[in-house]
């Protein structure tokens, strides 16, 4: 039996946020080359309308959503978009993120709540919004939110206190959110990645 056939996506819809580079992109090509319909959204137009063509060059069909998730007011547009066009959601994989390198003691507030805004605040939100417009009523969905090793034990030599704090949060969330949605038919999972040589790393 082929992969193909073992992770068969045909008339599944997803969602993956960040999805114009790095991890999302890489993520939103392996849920369409198993079949999937694919919606991504990120901040902007232009790497948005690059990655669109990466993806319809290889026969998938994507829908691409220009959004900023640090604007809690956009969320349910954004969901309501894509279910609007595509008619449901049937996985959400929470990529988009951000971090920010600074020695604790000088860790600005501004930089702390960028990341715990985006890394933290805005799952919960995606989540609960694919939840309510798509997942519940038709009690079935999956949704994987991107963690970190980051967020598994403290570092002296890469200082980013808030990024690794967030996505220890996010392992918590993720279960909080599992537990509850289960009765709902939704399955809820964290991946944990290391280094990724990523826009995002890089800088």
């Amino acid at each position: 039996m082929s992969a193909r056939n073992l992770f068969d996506l045909a008339g599944k819809v997803a969602l993956i946020t960040g999805g114009s580079r790095g991890l999302g992109l890489q993520m939103a090509k392996a849920l369409g080359d198993m079949g999937a319909r694919v919606a991504i959204s990120a901040r902007k137009a232009d790497e948005l309308a690059e990655a669109k063509m990466q993806l319809t060059a290889r026969g998938i069909d994507v829908l691409t959503v220009t959004n900023d998730l640090a604007r809690p007011e956009g969320i349910p547009a954004l969901v309501d978009g894509v279910v609007a066009h595509f008619g449901t959601i049937d996985i959400l994989v929470n990529n988009a993120g951000a971090t920010w390198g600074a020695p604790a003691e000088d860790y600005p507030l501004q930089a702390w709540d960028k990341v715990m805004n985006l890394n933290i605040r805005s799952i919960f939100l995606m989540s609960q919004a694919v939840g309510k417009a798509s997942m519940i009523p038709r009690r079935q969905g999956r949704i994987i939110n991107i963690a970190s090793i980051a967020g598994l034990g403290g570092s002296a030599d890469v200082k980013f206190i808030a990024y690794g704090t967030s996505k220890a949060g996010l392992a918590h969330l993720t279960k909080q959110l599992a537990a509850e949605l289960a009765s709902h038919g939704i399955r809820v999972n964290a991946v944990a990645p290391g280094p990724v040589e990523t826009a995002m790393a890089k800088a």
